[in-house]
């Protein structure tokens, strides 16, 4: 693995290192993953689908990244966008590392002294007493337009450089301070000199977060509605596969007079409920995903559990007037509390199984995906069996509970618990199947929601 020398700079992937004039400027491991990126292609113009595919292979993240992420290699760079001297963008395709004179050579050590490493410090002593000021104005100044937002974000990052806490100290709460202390908690992330900023016991806390919030949702938007497409499409081919294996069995068993049109029928139920489930919850973890950084776990957790609890509540209620004014059934139907605890376990599993993965919305691929899938499900089939044990049955337990109370229902599920021994649709059955059902949705709702766009 050859190390890359041009003008004053040395880029050393191996060492991971940046170095201008033997001074390491610090990146954070994406970007310069970008870097190395496009100095190993610099002989042709690289396709952001391409940049995607090898950087940020693992999440999903919205167009804006890439355009933050060659702002601060630029910056890095002391490159400028409109005269570049080494990173040019090319029109409607990528961009293109255009320096000329690019020399590949081994590898060697490099061994830097402490007072030859990047100090933020040294930034702040040497600047201009005003330094901090233009670049104030800049970020609580209203944005008119895309290339305003962009220019805050570029100013918060800069004031990162300046020193964290005294642009903290300085901005204090002049007009336009709760958005500004908004957007330099976000920009902390990719900035990799950057100290924290807090919210908690800072002024306007609750305000704070709303703007934060809010900031990260309007720049996840996109990427978030897709991935809560994708879930609800992926619970509701689960909840239709898991529908129509349960009606096949059902029309087979011995004893049944189901009939054959049973399969779509419950594959009709199995795929509504998994879809709406897929809904709520796939909504609850894809925004969680999107505004939380610092506590991703606890809000995915509580994400899911949200939306899951939403939707539930909705469909319980519904199920129960519709059954009571179209037919006249009075079925205690259950909703709020199965999606409260299916969307926690959701959001658990699928935190666990991804926690290694930062810097955007996890979309890991291959046996990755396959593994996330795999933790959520059993996750999913935990809930679901503590479910099960309450007395609290998912959704073939409530078609049973509906066709039994129905005269003439032909999809009572008693011929499946005779199948596993039961003399009735008992205990033993219903946790078996409220377990397959718990591990159907996990398995189609994080698959869906890891697909790639």
């Amino acid at each position: 693995m050859p190390r890359y020398r041009f003008s004053e700079f040395i880029v050393s992937p191996r060492q991971r290192l940046l170095l201008r004039n033997n001074q390491e400027q610090p990146l954070i491991p994406r970007y310069f993953d970008l870097l190395v990126f496009l100095i190993e292609r610099r002989h042709e113009a690289v396709h952001r689908r391409d940049i995607f595919d090898r950087v940020w292979n693992d999440v999903v993240v919205s167009d804006s990244a890439l355009s933050q992420a060659i702002r601060t290699i630029r910056r890095a760079l002391g490159d400028d966008s409109r005269e570049p001297r080494f990173i040019r963008t090319v029109s409607r395709h990528g961009y293109r590392f255009v320096f000329g004179d690019v020399i590949e050579e081994p590898d060697v050590e490099v061994r830097i002294e402490p007072g030859a490493r990047f100090d933020p410090g040294k930034l702040t002593t040497a600047a201009a007493p005003d330094a901090f000021e233009p670049l104030l104005d800049r970020i609580v100044r209203p944005a008119a337009s895309t290339a305003d937002e962009e220019d805050r974000r570029d100013a918060a990052e800069r004031l990162h450089a300046l020193g964290t806490r005294e642009s903290l100290t300085r901005l204090g709460t002049r007009p336009g301070h709760i958005f500004a202390r908004a957007l330099l908690r976000d920009s902390r992330w990719d900035s990799p000199t950057a100290g924290d900023v807090p919210v908690v016991g800072g002024p306007a806390p609750l305000a704070v977060a709303r703007a934060l919030v809010a900031l990260r949702l309007r720049r996840a938007a996109r990427v978030a509605a897709l991935r809560w497409a994708g879930a609800s499409i992926g619970g509701g081919l689960a909840g239709a596969a898991g529908g129509a294996i349960g009606g096949l069995i059902l029309a087979a068993a011995p004893g049944s007079s189901a009939p054959l049109a049973v399969v779509p029928v419950l594959a009709a139920i199995g795929g509504s409920c998994g879809a709406l489930g897929g809904v709520g919850v796939g909504a609850g973890l894809s925004m969680a995903e999107a505004i939380a950084r610092s506590r991703r776990t606890l809000a995915l957790v509580a994400g899911g559990a949200l939306g899951g609890a939403i939707v539930g509540t909705a469909v319980q209620w519904m199920g129960r007037w519709s059954l009571a004014a179209l037919v006249g059934l009075t079925v205690a139907i259950n909703g709020g509390l199965e999606g409260l605890v299916i969307g926690a376990a959701a959001g658990a599993g699928y935190a666990l199984a991804t926690a290694g993965i930062q810097g955007g919305l996890a979309a890991p691929t291959g046996r990755g995906r396959m593994t996330t899938a795999g933790v959520t499900s059993v996750f999913c089939a935990a809930g679901a069996l503590a479910l099960t044990l309450a007395g609290r049955p998912l959704v073939g337990g409530t078609v049973h509970a509906i066709a039994r109370v129905a005269h003439g229902s032909q999809v009572t599920l008693t011929p499946l618990g005779r199948l596993v021994g039961d003399p009735d649709f008992g205990r033993l059955s219903q946790t078996i199947l409220g377990a397959g059902e718990g591990v159907l949705f996990g398995f189609g709702l994080a698959l869906g929601l890891t697909r790639r766009p």
